[in-house]
């Protein structure tokens, strides 16, 4: 039902690629999940922003702004 309303509203899935997945190679090393750290490389590739409220997540270089 989430998912509905969001596609419904204009928002697009955003799948992890191989290309998301090497990026990963390239970030310092600044927090250690994993998952954080694929929504950062995601960011980078695409070029769109990060909106996060963890606070070593807005610490990369990039597309990340803490809310």
């Amino acid at each position: 039902m989430l998912r509905r309303g969001l596609l419904d509203n204009g928002y697009q899935e955003l799948a992890i690629t191989s290309e998301h997945a090497v990026s990963i190679e390239s970030l310092p090393f600044i927090h250690k999940d994993p998952f954080d750290r694929i929504l950062v490389a995601q960011a980078t590739v695409v070029g769109i922003t990060l909106l996060t409220a963890d606070a070593l997540v807005a610490k990369y270089p990039g597309p990340e702004r803490q809310v």
